[in-house]
């Protein structure tokens, strides 16, 4: 089976000197290899093809058979890493909260923990019968941003195997879960 950290390392010295970032790496137990990669300014297929061949270059066909795939996060997808936030500062973004709300809104900052956006809404002005659509700044914390769960254990599944020096210990306490998981890989 192909190690999905040598894969992380290939990607990573192909990734050297370049304005690329890896999003993510993916292999299946029937050794499909999935790369995706994100730049600032879009992905162009020659690059995809360029890491496609220099990860060829790295990896045995006579030990492993693979199959391999490369390509961009994909517009329309949820963002995976805090580098997509960044590149996204000044553009339109769609942001679903775990209250299950839809904002749309003009990314305007980011840091660790919260985006900004500002996005349209509709504000009841005093002394007005009906409310008024406005531009409102909402700050939304990354806790209150809704991910598929089991993309969120996966990332921290990945981190642990990447570094197997780390032990992360994930805690969702919302209202409705109480659960704690440890990631540790073994040695």
């Amino acid at each position: 089976m192909i190690d999905k950290r040598s894969v992380c390392q290939i990607v990573e010295e192909w990734l050297e000197d370049k304005e690329y970032f890896l999003v993510e790496v993916s292999v299946t137990s029937d050794d499909k290899i999935v790369v995706e990669i994100d730049h600032a300014e879009g992905v162009w297929i020659e690059d995809c093809v360029d890491l496609s061949r220099f990860i060829e270059s790295k990896l045995n066909r006579e030990e492993d058979d693979y199959e391999l795939e490369v390509g961009s996060a994909g517009v329309g997808q949820p963002f995976k890493v805090l580098q997509q936030y960044y590149n996204h500062i000044g553009r339109e973004v769609e942001v679903l909260t775990r209250k299950g709300i839809k904002l749309t809104g003009e990314l305007i900052d980011v840091n660790e923990t919260e985006i900004k956006i500002i996005c349209d809404k509709k504000v009841k002005v005093e002394g007005e019968k009906r409310p008024k659509l406005a531009s409102v700044e909402e700050v939304i914390p990354f806790e209150n941003i809704k991910f598929k769960e089991e993309e969120i254990k996966s990332r921290l599944h990945e981190t642990a195997y990447l570094n197997p020096q780390l032990t992360i210990i994930f805690e969702d306490k919302r209202e409705d879960k109480n659960e704690k998981i440890v990631y540790k890989e073994p040695e």
